[in-house]
């Protein structure tokens, strides 16, 4: 599978497309698109690949990483794939919202169309990525992991040399560095770990020097 990273809103939000090479199918992971010029930003890149977007995923439902689902859901005619552990945090965008000063961004309730939970697997053609639950940073926090291409898409839950952030609702400190121990980190060494938020890295990096992992 091919991997495109989009970085969008005042967040950095890193957005993924990724997609079947021989059929084009395509997933977006994570759509932080928050004006029309992201969005367009956004479609350029796809007209440009001439991608099928078949699938929308969200890792988990906080605002920031769900900015650009109506405009995902709308032009392309897809439900959302989530994990229904964060349906709370999906019913209220709009505190969200309030709660980091956003306006002029969508704030209407995300529904989840298609539940996933660990071990289920979203395929793009005869490809696939297996869902990893990585709850902690939120409720239904999930990772999507291909072992056959060799990349986790980790979310919120890990960062090159840091992990998510744990005081927003829902968020448990132990809970996550339990789940990155126990799913992440039993990935091959050399797994690239594609984050939420800034650079990649790679399990074997994050095992070796992640402060919080010690």
């Amino acid at each position: 599978m091919e991997v495109n990273s989009i970085e969008f809103n005042l967040f950095g939000v890193n957005t993924y497309i990724v997609w079947n090479k021989d059929t084009l199918e395509t997933a977006i992971i994570d759509p932080g698109m928050s004006n029309p010029e992201e969005c367009l930003a956004f479609k350029q890149f796809i007209d440009l690949k001439k991608l099928q977007i078949v699938k929308l995923i969200n890792t988990h439902l906080h605002i920031d990483h769900t900015l650009g689902n109506e405009y995902v859901e709308d032009t392309f005619g897809v439900g959302l794939i989530a994990n229904y552990a964060d349906a709370p945090l999906g019913a209220m965008r709009a505190q969200q919202a309030a709660m980091f000063h956003l306006r002029g961004v969508a704030t209407t309730p995300v529904k989840v169309d298609i539940e996933i939970k660990s071990g289920d697997k979203i395929y793009l053609g005869k490809e696939y990525l297996e869902v990893l639950e990585v709850p902690g940073h939120s409720p239904g926090s999930i990772a999507l992991y291909s072992p056959t291409d060799k990349f986790v898409i980790t979310g919120d839950a890990l960062f090159r040399g840091s992990v998510g952030r744990t005081d927003l609702p829902g968020g448990n400190h132990p809970t996550l560095i339990n789940s990155i121990i126990t799913n992440l980190m039993s990935l091959p060494s050399d797994t690239i770990v594609y984050p939420g938020h800034g650079p990649a890295t790679t399990i074997g990096q994050e095992a070796h020097s992640n402060p919080f992992l010690r």
